[in-house]
């Protein structure tokens, strides 16, 4: 039997088995290309590799492969009925996961660090802000993620996967600064780290360090392999920065090449939500209305999404508001609410608000928008996504404001955020 590189016995006899998984496992640890194939090659050398098919199913389920998934992981709890007691645990959280038991995944997760705290691939799932946690819908959930990690920071040392993970946690409660820097221990490590590349450029980003985030990632962004999980979020990083700094045709080749429908192969959540908040932050910053973009987006999602998901309902307003398309809108709110009143939404009904905080925008009545948005940025955070996401309702809000001619309210409410300093690309706000 084979110990990882976190010292977790591995049940294979197989050492190209092995040596495949260990690398798979730190490619799904930094958000590498080429996880499935990786995995393959492990289940290929050896085909009761429970560890390996569990992976392999999160890898699936992370990429929006969920039939898929669901029947590799009861090949993988078959399979761990023959292993190690934490394999047998770890392999059962992923299912949980994966079954859509996620408050049962969480609880069952946090029992599990109690006695393997170092059992890295069985935390993963609930770091992050699309993790257990980031999608509870609970206002908390940013100094949770935080309180979740930072009791197993003595066990990991200088871990660059743990590294990473807790600098978001840190960049998400406001210490951008301690986050910087163990972003950046992270990707001395190991430098083709997407998520050490996320989070770095996360940190640079709620500094208001415009220009270093630039060059960073330009500079990092040529060798990114689109294979990565993050390849469509980080461009939409890059595409964001770029358009904070005025540099529009660029902004808007790295989103139509790297994000935009037709274009990336990153999983829809991503591709959907990156793409619609890159289009109405476009014009809240003053540029012209791509209607055919709209539509493209309006066209995913109808495609790829049957059914409400916390985050995703957050986006859905502002794409029918864009395109005029009232009835659509309706629904979608309708929908949203009622599946909000009867705690069917983990955000409840901030979907919802927000729809309607849209609708009333793109219809220039900015007095309304002000009166739906004002009472929802402390709630805003139920609805998932970074601090850097959910500044498209914050640039929302301050188009509302600067339209209303009310640019003290803009300016007061500015001042009022003490922990971040990002920059707020909206016209007619200096």
């Amino acid at each position: 039997m084979f110990k990882d590189r976190y010292g977790l016995e591995v049940s294979t006899s197989s050492v190209e088995a092995f040596d495949a998984y260990a690398d798979a496992a730190d490619r799904m640890l930094a958000a590498d290309g080429r996880v499935a194939e990786r995995l393959g090659d492990a289940i290929e050398a050896d085909p009761n590799f429970a560890l390996a098919h569990a992976a392999l199913a999160r890898d699936h389920h992370v990429n929006g492969r969920g039939k898929m998934a669901r029947t590799v992981i009861e090949t993988a709890a078959q399979l761990a009925e023959q292993t190690t007691a934490r394999e047998q645990q770890h392999v059962a959280i992923v299912k949980l996961l994966i079954t859509g038991q996620v408050p049962a995944g969480l609880a069952l997760t946090r029992e599990h660090l109690q006695d393997y705290p170092r059992d890295a691939l069985a935390l993963a799932p609930s770091t992050g802000v699309f993790g257990t946690i980031g999608f509870s819908g609970r206002v908390g959930r940013e100094a949770e993620q935080l309180e979740l990690l930072e009791p197993l920071a003595t066990h990991y040392g200088d871990d660059w996967w743990f590294a990473t993970a807790y600098a978001f946690a840190l960049l998400e409660t406001g210490h951008w600064d301690r986050g910087r820097k163990l972003a950046e221990q992270a990707l001395e490590q190991r430098p083709n780290n997407p998520h050490g590349a996320h989070t770095l450029a996360h940190a640079l980003y709620e500094a208001g360090d415009d220009d270093a985030a630039t060059t960073f990632l330009t500079d990092w962004l040529p060798d990114f392999d689109r294979d990565s999980l993050l390849h469509c979020h980080i461009w939409w990083h890059y595409a964001i920065l770029l358009m904070a700094r005025g540099s529009n045709d660029a902004a808007w080749k790295a989103f139509e090449e790297n994000c935009l429908p037709g274009h990336s192969d990153s999983p829809s959540i991503n591709v959907f939500t990156d793409s619609a908040s890159f289009l109405w932050r476009s014009e809240l910053a003053g540029n012209e209305r791509d209607s055919n973009a709209w539509e493209t987006v309006r066209d995913y999602y109808e495609a790829q999404f049957g059914r409400p998901i916390v985050f995703v309902d957050a986006h859905v307003g502002m794409v029918y508001a864009a395109l005029g398309e009232t009835e659509q809108l309706t629904a979608s709110i309708v929908q949203l609410q009622e599946l909000g009143e009867a705690g069917n939404l983990p955000a409840e009904t901030t979907g919802a608000l927000l729809a309607r905080a849209y609708q009333a925008f793109e219809a220039e009545q900015w007095s309304n928008t002000i009166e739906l948005l004002e009472p929802l940025m402390d709630q805003v955070v139920r609805i998932g996504g970074s601090r850097a996401q959910r500044d498209m309702v914050t640039n929302t809000l301050l188009a509302a404001y600067v339209n209303n001619d009310r640019l003290e309210d803009a300016t007061a409410f500015l001042a009022s955020v003490h922990d971040r300093q990002p920059t707020h690309p909206v016209a007619g706000l200096s």
